[in-house]
């Protein structure tokens, strides 16, 4: 069997030449019915400035549109460019899901780092080899571009780094696999850094995987990683915010870690002069009423659940006015 097979479709063998030392980096692209926007994605890889060895490895979960003919389109341009692709995928009437994809796509690759790109985004010419350059001296870490940190598509490691860390879960649609593998990737010390540069257009659209994950799943491993993380390591804490977000969190912890909870703290004056926050959903009698105060009478360790893009500053100024520190003091939930 082809060592880049699918051992469940062996209708579908993977093709490259799998021959010669290993590429320097993989991009490794999942794809299902991507017809829309493969050929712009892959003309980002083709349009790759890196200097050293470089492979596309793409995964076909079973796509039922015109993907694997542009697959096919492509490989012969990239490889005419000295870029080598491996293809692999399955004809199954069903995807497997993003999890599944990206793993085979790693496993039938040969790169020493992986370069993570799904098949509706495009990469700036660049993207590559500042992320490489980055990456040689850090081998325990994930590397970002300018951006929200958690969007997969901007992560960049090395391969070594990640079987460590060990592969996605393949729990299929529904499952934040990346929130999930950045969570498992922090456990184990990894290191996140970020190339302040804008290397990557992601696109937003109706038919994206993220779509599949509910908002309520990704809270719910949000939540426990951060208490698993974060709190079980502190006595007592206050939320930092006593609107919607903060009693949301408050009501989403384990019984245990809402005993730890001192206080509310705002600066909404209105949301002050409540004094309490009563949780009404609570079987205890009397109902436990949390105060409310002002930051500057509210004591630390915070959990901050106000987002830092809607205070025009306000809040990093409100942090920096306590003297506190980022990671013992307070802890960013937002």
């Amino acid at each position: 069997m082809n060592p880049h097979e699918d051992p469940s479709d062996a209708s579908a063998p993977a093709e490259g030449t799998g021959i010669g030392r290993p590429a320097d980096v993989s991009v490794i692209i999942p794809t299902y019915n991507a017809e829309a926007w493969l050929d712009e994605c892959l003309k980002s890889v083709y349009l790759q400035d890196f200097p050293g060895t470089l492979e596309v490895s793409i995964y076909n979960d079973g796509s039922t549109d015109d993907t694997a003919n542009l697959i096919r389109q492509w490989k012969s341009k990239l490889e005419d460019r000295g870029i080598d692709m491996i293809v692999g995928g399955h004809t199954s009437p069903k995807p497997r899901g993003v999890g599944y994809a990206k793993n085979r796509a790693i496993q039938q690759s040969s790169g020493c780092y992986l370069c993570f790109l799904d098949s509706d985004d495009v990469m700036m010419p660049q993207r590559v080899r500042l992320q490489y350059e980055a990456a040689v001296p850090l081998p325990k870490s994930v590397f970002t571009s300018h951006g929200p940190t958690i969007i997969m598509p901007t992560w960049f490691c090395s391969r070594e780094w990640f079987c460590y860390v060990g592969q996605f879960v393949e729990d299929g649609q529904g499952t934040p696999e990346d929130l999930l593998f950045f969570y498992e990737h922090l456990r184990k010390g990894g290191g996140v850094h970020r190339v302040d540069e804008c290397l990557l257009q992601y696109r937003y659209h109706e038919h994206a995987a993220t779509h599949a994950v509910s908002e309520d799943t990704i809270w719910k491993n949000r939540v426990k990683f951060l208490e698993e993380r974060v709190l079980q390591h502190w006595p007592s804490f206050t939320i930092w915010n006593a609107g919607k977000q903060g009693r949301k969190l408050y009501r989403s912890l384990t019984p245990n870690n809402r005993e730890k909870v001192m206080a509310f703290c705002d600066v909404d004056c209105k949301k002050i002069c409540k004094g309490f926050y009563t949780h009404e959903e609570s079987e205890k009698r009397p109902k436990p009423k949390i105060p409310i105060l002002h930051f500057k009478e509210a004591k630390p360790p915070f959990i901050i659940c106000v987002k830092l893009d809607l205070t025009g500053g306000g809040l990093e100024e409100n942090l920096h006015s306590l003297n506190l520190k980022e990671g013992t003091d307070y802890y960013h939930f937002n």
